[in-house]
């Protein structure tokens, strides 16, 4: 059971009342939500160990009603009140209330007025002068409406995986080379590899706890120490993201890392799983409820398997059906960091990248990659500096050049012949059909008019996998992770087509986009169509992203049987070639 989802129901309850103006209602509900959010135990098992009563004596603020409204939640998964004022008023409240100046009765008042539902709407109503117009708004309060979403759309107090591994990585080989250190280990966010991540929880093992905070707290991206003691330190560093390092014992290190690793879901389930088994499940390790007596701790792998499952990997672990799977051990053999044979999607110093086609072929096999794919854009997209079909012959010719050079040197890498065109507003390829045809692969993306119709939209990206030359869909959903949502298609639909016309979709391992997302990867592999992952670098350096691409695919439970280019060059090409 989730507190956090039952006390966010609870405060939307709270708003839907102060809407109406009900007198008292508004409060109790708040107050029952952050009383829920306070609790370091589950609901379910307080409602477990005593029914209402003990729902009443847990919860400050929850009477006899709010905890009538706890039981139907916790034995139905539903609310029928939330439910009714839902339909009633259907608005996205998590949506609108998290942008600042946005208060209950305002977002009743702007239903009532201009039927806006959600940020994006009340975003376009704000562009389009109509919130101005209305009475108690004018031009003042819609300025500050669209600053107040920039901001929100800017400050989602998340930071890019991207932005945070690289500090992770340097803070970790800080704290290893400190005499008496012997484990050190990010958990969390950070460790399920998510796309963004709230903070970063570092666990240590060492003989001088002390000696560990000392130089903690004296890292060159420490700007801030907000708590300090014995064995666990508190910091601010300069991305501005908060960073906590405890040391814990060797003998419950296992423990300990499994219980920050998460996530909460994940977590939940698991003590729930232990109680049943009448086990105590904390960060210092899995105890006897009976005797208080230890069990296990040390490592992860023991945890699990007292508690009757496999080890599974850190990117599962978002109860989403990851631990029903480990008890019956019909977890998937997810795809590995190392098995990407080649990189599809590079963009070389022909349209906007920064690198010679041999620099990038060098870095790829630096990387042991047996092949890849140089995939300039082409056609008429201005903003990334697109070859013209002269150009592109040019750069063929290159290709074929310098393939034969590698081979007579004996660099055994084989770089592919392909382009990302364009997917235009009708669903053509920006390329003649001359040109697609003397292309190893064709890979085709979005790279314009975003707010085309679902229907639209899914269309004009079907019509391109229909195209008989292309292979590849880039960036399916378009989405740029806190800047650009994706946009509106029938994924399913889209995912079904790929699969009967031979084409793979993309897992876009730069990490700002991340797309496909984890959830997308995860219908692909349910109806059986065929991914690849690649980096859409820019420059060399760049190829090294691929890691964000595959712990994406891997939370998507992803095997390498659904990703083309974890395949040998041969046998990939034969199932692009029976398109």
């Amino acid at each position: 059971m989730n507190n956090e989802k039952i006390a966010k129901i609870f405060r939307e309850i709270a708003a839907f009342y102060e809407m109406k103006d009900v007198p008292f209602k508004p409060r109790a509900y708040e107050r029952a939500a952050e009383g829920i959010e306070e609790l370091n135990q589950d609901i379910l098992d307080i409602y477990k160990r005593g029914g209402l009563e003990e729902l009443k004596k847990e919860i400050p603020g929850a009477g006899k009603n709010l905890a009538l409204h706890l039981e139907e939640f916790i034995k139905t998964g539903k609310l029928k009140l939330y439910e009714k004022l839902k339909k009633k008023i259907p608005v996205n409240l998590e949506e609108l209330l998290a942008i600042e100046g946005i208060g209950p009765k305002t977002i009743f008042s702007l239903y009532k007025k201009l039927k806006i539902k959600d940020a994006k709407d009340l975003e376009a109503s704000a562009l389009a002068g109509k919130i101005s117009k209305l009475p108690n708004f004018g031009k003042q309060s819609e300025d500050k409406i669209l600053k107040s979403i920039e901001f929100s759309k800017k400050n989602t107090g998340r930071f890019l995986l991207g932005h945070a591994l690289p500090i992770v990585q340097k803070i970790e080989d800080r704290l290893k080379k400190i005499p008496g250190v012997s484990k050190v280990t990010t958990a969390g966010s950070i460790r399920r590899m998510q796309e963004t991540v709230g903070d970063i929880d570092t666990l240590v093992t060492a003989r001088h706890p002390e000696k560990v905070m000392e130089e903690f707290v004296a890292m060159p991206e420490v700007i801030e120490v907000i708590a300090r003691g014995p064995t666990k330190t508190s910091v601010r560093l300069n991305l501005g993201i908060n960073a906590d390092i405890r040391v814990v014992a060797s003998e419950s290190f296992g423990a300990a890392l499994q219980y920050f690793t998460g996530d909460k879901n994940h977590n939940i389930e698991l003590r729930k799983i232990a109680i049943e088994k009448g086990f105590k499940l904390n960060e210092y390790g899995l105890f006897s409820a009976k005797n208080e007596k230890k069990l296990v701790g040390k490592t992860e792998g023991e945890i699990y398997k007292k508690l009757g499952m496999e080890w599974m990997p850190p990117e599962l672990r978002s109860g989403s059906g990851e631990i029903e799977a480990a008890q019956n051990k019909t977890l998937p053999k997810i795809i590995g960091y190392k098995d990407i044979k080649g990189d599809l999607h590079l963009h070389s110093n022909y349209s906007d990248g920064i690198n010679s086609i041999e620099e990038i072929a060098l870095a790829g096999k630096k990387l042991g990659y047996d092949y890849l794919a140089i995939s300039d854009h082409v056609g008429s997209l201005a903003i990334a500096n697109a070859m013209d079909e002269e150009k592109l012959l040019k750069q063929i010719i290159e290709i074929d050049k310098l393939n034969a050079e590698l081979k007579r040197k004996k660099i055994n890498i084989k770089i592919l012949k392909s382009a990302e065109t364009n997917i235009k507003k009708d669903g053509s390829i920006d390329l003649s059909e001359k040109l697609l045809s003397k292309l190893d692969l064709v890979i085709a993306s979005v790279h314009s008019h975003f707010n085309l119709s679902e229907e639209e939209m899914t269309e004009r990206i079907i019509k391109a996998i229909k195209n008989p030359h292309v292979n590849i869909i880039g960036h399916p959903t378009g989405r740029i992770i806190a800047k650009r949502p994706a946009y509106k298609i029938n994924l399913e639909k889209i995912i079904k087509t790929a699969k009967e016309y031979k084409v793979a979709l993309e897992i876009n391992s730069y990490f700002t986009r991340l797309d496909l997302s984890d959830t997308d990867i995860k219908k692909v592999v349910e109806l059986d169509a065929k991914m690849v992952i690649n980096t859409d670098s820019h420059s060399s350096n760049q190829l090294e992203m691929i890691k964000f691409g595959v712990a994406e695919a891997r939370r998507g439970w992803a095997e390498k049987k659904n990703v083309l280019n974890t395949w040998s060059l041969q046998k990939m090409l034969d199932w692009f070639i029976r398109k």
